[in-house]
């Protein structure tokens, strides 16, 4: 827990985390800027201890100018790497396990006396778990908050996950995400554009890859000023509806 230095807001945000887990030192840094900026942030540990190594990370997406820069024989060798790697974390943690979790954590902090509003933060893998608390909570249910932010997203269905946003919601998403391709953010824009009921935003972040609000590449001023935008955007919404 990130605790602010002054109160400005009374509520709570959890960070739902990508599959490299709370201890990676840049999501901590980003808790401490969203209580900077007046919130209680969370970084639950949802993964149980099970977080892929951060090394991991120049498999599935490497800055891209060292993406540009590899051999055929690296990118084979990414290519094998990554499903015999991701693919039983992701069974392992799939949606029937994980979300239960996500939503018994909400319903905890919301009973927790002086809470007030609750917004979820997420990147990556935990970028979707952010979008869907963002479907709020209905009658009987659990989970659900007053406002969503997920930063390059991934593992999502369109129109499945987002038809059913009642909440605010903001997306950063990177031109270069080999992720969520051009097609793929046209089918979002197209499905969110007509949720006019719901306030959104859609930003796009030009020859950004995924992971970029996490893990920029600081030798470019490009990617640090990206990585610095993408967090005053999720600061603002936050601000803006907490």
């Amino acid at each position: 827990i990130s605790h602010p230095h002054n109160a400005f807001h009374p509520a709570d945000t959890p960070l739902p985390i990508a599959v490299f887990g709370w201890e990676l030192p840049n999501i901590r840094l980003l808790a401490d800027e969203y209580a900077l900026a007046g919130f209680y942030a969370y970084i639950p540990d949802f993964h149980e201890g099970d977080s892929l190594p951060i090394s991991f990370l120049q498999n599935v997406e490497p800055p891209l100018k060292k993406r540009e820069q590899l051999s055929m024989t690296e990118k084979a060798t990414n290519a094998a790497v990554v499903p015999t790697t991701l693919g039983p974390w992701l069974i392992k943690h799939r949606e029937a396990v994980t979300r239960s979790l996500i939503d018994g954590f909400i319903n905890t902090i919301r009973m927790t006396p002086g809470t007030d509003k609750i917004g979820a933060v997420g990147f990556c893998w935990g970028g979707r778990y952010a979008i869907l608390q963002a479907h709020g909570k209905t009658e009987g249910s659990v989970g659900g908050v007053d406002a969503a932010f997920a930063a390059h997203p991934s593992l999502f269905a369109v129109p499945g996950d987002f038809d059913p946003v009642s909440k605010p919601l903001s997306l950063a998403l990177g031109t270069e995400d080999s992720l969520v391709d051009e097609a793929t953010r046209g089918k979002i824009l197209d499905v969110m554009g007509t949720k006019t009921e719901v306030d959104h935003e859609i930003r796009l972040y030009e020859g950004q890859v995924h992971g970029f609000a996490l893990r920029s590449d600081w030798s470019s001023e490009k990617d640090k000023e990206a990585m610095d935008e993408a967090t005053k955007q999720g600061i603002e919404w936050m601000s803006k509806y907490l």
